[in-house]
């Protein structure tokens, strides 16, 4: 199957690759998420910005095709634990498909947020703890017909993740950037690139060649980083995870040793950022780009100072940054 096969160019979603994914079309729970912008900022950077979204981040991929297949499966609610932006995702997705959500945050999630959930008719569990207390307070609470969309404990939110690397695909023509610089919490949209990759490979699209992809992290919850930095092919739980970039204050993603091996495979490294960088990155770029930049979209403007200084970008390198939510959401 060919590109021009494969995929439906009259569609401006994610959906125009359902070709290729796990839930047939005509099954989809939509409200327009995907085939967002790719911005070329000049000398070799790009910025891919989902902040566009329709609840304003790169979730909305995963969980139009995780409730798509969980309406399919007669899911009667949906329940998920998450540090933010995840839960308006799933709240949005679940009210547009008529299905009752439960979602589990920290209590010291932005208000903001949790406002965002219960407009869109969710029930709203607030835990005393990071996102892994959040996980376990679903666990002991959850019915039997509930469908847990909770990170890689199902398999559908990584295939909405993975229209981020068609995407990357079909923008750059084919012709893959050379490094990703991707903001890693649960570690679902560097999974999902990889997998994507993996796929056009065997379809014939592209060759053994991939970016170099490169784990982002705050330093105050960055595990992935700690693994990568001992050469470890798994993580442990980071204690304490300190960080105001909610996406990004995962201290046991499920799928770290994922991560960690499509860091391995594609010659990519990890690097954490200072917390006192994160929002003034994002201030930056902001200002420079007139982008909604998040904080964990500020930590990937960092790390493409940092690592252009430390040579590990080159200057004929091409490099795309993610911006995986809209700055607002923290406001």
């Amino acid at each position: 199957m060919s590109p021009d096969e494969a995929i439906d160019t009259s569609v401006d979603s994610m959906w125009r690759y359902s070709a290729v994914e796990a839930v047939p079309f005509d099954s989809r729970v939509s409200l327009g998420e995907g085939w967002t912008p790719l911005h070329d900022l000049g000398n070799g950077v790009f910025v891919k910005d989902e902040s566009v979204n329709p609840t304003g981040s790169f979730k909305d991929r995963g969980m139009s095709m995780a409730v798509s297949a969980a309406v399919a499966l007669g899911a009667e609610r949906l329940v998920a634990p998450s540090a933010g932006n995840a839960a308006v995702a799933l709240s949005a997705y679940g009210r547009e498909a008529g299905v009752p959500v439960l979602v589990a945050m920290p209590q010291d999630t932005p208000q903001a947020i949790i406002d965002r959930c219960r407009e869109f008719g969710a029930d709203v569990a607030l835990v005393d703890g990071d996102i892994s207390v959040a996980g376990k307070h679903l666990a002991a609470n959850r019915g039997a017909l509930d469908f847990d969309v909770s990170t890689l404990k199902e398999p559908y939110r990584v295939e909405g993740k993975k229209t981020m690397g068609y995407e990357v695909f079909e923008q750059f023509n084919g012709d893959m950037p050379e490094v990703i610089l991707y903001p890693t919490g649960g570690g679902t949209g560097l999974v999902g690139m990889w997998k994507a990759f993996d796929e056009m490979e065997r379809l014939g699209w592209i060759d053994s060649h991939r970016p170099r992809m490169v784990s982002v992290q705050a330093a105050g919850c960055a595990p992935i980083v700690k693994a990568y930095e001992q050469g470890d092919d798994d993580i442990e739980a980071w204690p304490n995870p300190m960080t105001a970039a909610w996406g990004l204050r995962v201290p046991s993603p499920i799928g770290g040793f994922l991560c960690l091996r499509a860091i391995a495979e594609t010659g990519g490294s990890a690097i954490g950022i200072a917390e006192d960088e994160l929002h003034a990155a994002a201030l930056q770029a902001s200002e420079q780009t007139g982008i909604d930049f998040c904080p964990e979209g500020g930590a990937v403007w960092r790390a493409n100072e940092l690592l252009r200084e430390n040579g590990t970008i080159s200057d004929g390198d091409r490099v795309l940054l993610w911006n995986t939510g809209a700055g607002e959401s923290y406001r």
